[in-house]
């Protein structure tokens, strides 16, 4: 398997794969181009953990409420995004962002994204049931709460 590849616009890079954790987690930088990141709201069991290298990235959480917030976090900031909670993170800044980000746990987040990475130019329905077969749902564009 590849330890770099582009997912979408943005390019992954695997630092500790979920195998060498006993599927424990996964741990990887992405570097997001400006305007990019997920486009849709999401949600998924793993727990996920941002720190901000470079740049700035927005995040868009789901509260203890329901209510979607959005949070703009720095170089050097740490961000935790429960499991289960709908969520995005883009890069609306004017220049590149960098973040090292860990999923607990990793196997299947790791597999999401390395298919995702394959699918290349594919239609949503392919993105829907890709994301459908490895536990992630896409709730909603980011529109309808920004």
């Amino acid at each position: 398997m590849t330890d770099r590849m582009v997912v979408g616009e943005d390019e992954v890079t695997f630092h500790l794969t979920s195998d060498r954790s006993d599927g424990a987690l996964v741990a990887l930088e992405v570097r997001i181009a400006a305007g990019g990141g997920p486009p849709m709201l999401h949600r998924h069991e793993p727990f996920e953990l941002y720190r901000v290298e470079r740049g700035e990235l927005a995040f868009y959480i789901e509260g203890e409420r329901e209510a979607v917030t959005r949070t703009v976090a720095g170089a050097g900031s740490v961000v935790a995004i429960p499991g289960g909670r709908e969520h995005t993170v883009r890069n609306e800044s004017g220049g590149e962002s960098t973040a090292f980000v860990v999923f607990s746990p990793g196997a299947e987040m790791e597999r999401f994204v390395r298919a995702a990475g394959d699918l290349g130019e594919a239609g949503i329905e392919a993105v829907l049931a890709l994301a459908a077969a490895h536990g992630v749902e896409l709730t909603r564009p980011l529109e309808e709460v920004a």
